[in-house]
């Protein structure tokens, strides 16, 4: 294939390319979260978050608060996909750790990445555009509370916000048919009797 010319996919891109990157020409492929979600990998990456924020906060460094905003927003949008962090878990860390998978449903998951982004932009904003790292580093540090409780002990903050708002129907059954059925109170989700 010559490159510049276009193949069945609709890409530019050689098809050597386009298979090994599915994602590159695809949108809509670009923007999906992943469902199921690795609970291994999910964690590690929250370990990583864990250590990008105490290091903005312990050495002074508010540019890291654009790095770790940025993360949250690009896990929110695409899952590890544009996500430097989530790369480096999903594709070195976790395979090294030889650990078997343990899939959870991903809606909770970007919640919780939500969650981060709602901290992490304003923690960014502040630091950067204010100069007030006292105030970015509350935020952080909130961050690392609930980063820490999901990297060390499997606990999902976001994930159990996500469950009591489903419980009380601000978000609809429909949003995660899997989480339908689950209790989010009991470990890795087991299902409701």
């Amino acid at each position: 294939m010559v490159l510049g010319s276009r193949d069945s996919s609709g890409s530019n891109l050689p098809s050597a390319v386009v298979t090994r990157y599915p994602n590159v020409m695809n949108p809509s492929r670009i923007f999906a979260f992943p469902n199921p979600v690795n609970e291994v990998s999910a964690r590690c990456v929250a370990a990583g978050v864990v250590a990008l924020c105490l290091a903005a906060i312990f050495f002074g460094q508010p540019w890291l608060t654009v790095v770790i905003a940025y993360g949250f927003l690009a896990r929110v949008l695409t899952g590890p996909t544009l996500s430097p962090l989530g790369q480096v878990v999903t594709r070195v860390v976790t395979p090294l750790l030889r650990i078997p998978p343990r899939y959870v449903p991903g809606p909770p998951k970007r919640f919780a990445q939500g969650i981060g982004a709602v901290l992490s932009v304003p923690a960014a904003i502040l630091a950067v555009g204010f100069a007030q790292a006292g105030a970015a580093d509350v935020l952080l540090g909130a961050i690392v509370v609930a980063a820490a409780l999901e990297s060390a002990l499997g606990f999902c903050l976001g994930c159990t916000i996500f469950a009591g708002l489903m419980r009380i129907g601000l978000i609809p059954d429909r949003v995660c048919a899997s989480c339908a059925n689950l209790r989010f109170d009991t470990p890795l989700g087991e299902t409701r009797s």
